[in-house]
């Protein structure tokens, strides 16, 4: 059995859709931004909390866990910035805890999500696996030192792991019955489609003066169905034991300005937006766009999905919202 640890959140739930139809799935999570909604029928699920070790010594004593993967971190980059307590709290101790209960019930296959915030703001046009991590906030912090806590454990404890940095995560399921759903709502995508949706006035763009194609901001968008994938690829190698110890970018490795993702929006809805130019926010990049190659070269995995099959889903998902 696989152990999803917050798989009631947006990206742990696609994950879960798509792990339970090849395993026997737990999903972990304590509800505090994830929806019960969203898991599978088909998985079991256990309200609770990572940091807690009653919760995690009942799974591991009731269920034959061979591998975790973890989703539950909290990852609003303002938030973090304004309470870095929260963040190093759950996102570093409770991760601690989860990492000990697993190794005195002798499991030692590992699936993190991380971050393209473990980057910071890199100079580079295409970020790979060996470009500099310089986080710029505590929730990139928080994330890098996760990274670093299971190479230690990889080597002192034989822990194996894989870490999957990813971008922007976006889209939902071609079922629509699950889909993206956050309180405040801060991604782009689900931002445009309200909009268009009569659900907000207005869309706000943070600077038109960058040194891009058209003076906004490119960032890198990933089907959260890739997403998933990816992850089912990344266990794989685990528990065959093709991959011991391993970082990943998970990207498309082209980009889409915000300009180019409300024009793409509007084509496919047939919606005109409400767009307002704003200033600049601070820390703002002008680029982060992923090489996803290793990945593709070491385990076949690629980003599938294009921008508009990704507004096209989240679109249907956002029509019919069912949590």
């Amino acid at each position: 059995m696989i152990l999803v640890v917050g798989g009631a959140g947006y990206i742990g739930s696609h994950l879960v859709k798509e792990l339970v139809e090849k395993e026997k799935v737990v999903v972990l999570d304590n509800l505090s931004t994830g929806h019960r909604a969203a898991v599978d029928s088909r998985a079991i699920f256990v309200e609770g909390d990572l940091g807690n070790e009653e919760d995690l010594q009942m799974i591991f004593k009731s269920y034959p866990i061979k591998a975790v993967m973890h989703f539950a971190a909290y990852s609003l980059v303002g938030e973090s910035v304004i309470d870095p307590l929260k963040y190093y709290q759950n996102n570093v101790a409770s991760t601690l805890t989860l990492l000990k209960i697993m190794l005195k019930n002798n499991v030692k296959n590992f699936i993190f999500s991380s971050t393209a915030a473990t980057y910071g703001i890199p100079d580079v046009e295409l970020i790979d696996e060996t470009s500099a991590t310089k986080p710029i906030n505590p929730y990139g912090h928080s994330k890098l030192m996760v990274e670093q806590i299971l190479a230690d454990f990889s080597t002192s404890y034989g822990l194996q792991y894989v870490v999957l940095r990813y971008f922007n995560a976006a889209g939902a399921h071609q079922s629509a019955a699950i889909g993206e759903s956050h309180n405040p709502e801060t991604h782009l995508i689900p931002i445009i489609l309200q909009q268009l949706l009569g659900q907000r006035e207005k869309i706000s763009v943070f600077g038109s003066d960058y040194d891009t194609e058209d003076g906004t901001c490119i960032r890198d968008y990933i089907h959260v169905t890739d997403l998933a994938t990816a992850h089912i690829r990344a266990l794989e190698a685990l528990l065959t034991g093709k991959k011991e110890a391993e970082i990943y970018n998970l990207g498309n490795g082209l980009g889409y300005s915000v300009k180019e993702v409300i024009e793409t929006c509007e084509k496919v809805t047939g919606v005109k937006a409400n767009v307002e130019m704003a200033d600049r926010r601070a820390g703002d990049p002008a680029r982060l766009v992923a090489s996803s190659k290793k990945i593709f070269e070491e385990l076949g995995w690629k980003a599938e999905r294009n921008l508009e099959r990704i507004i096209a889903d989240a679109w249907k998902w956002h029509q019919n919202q069912t949590y």
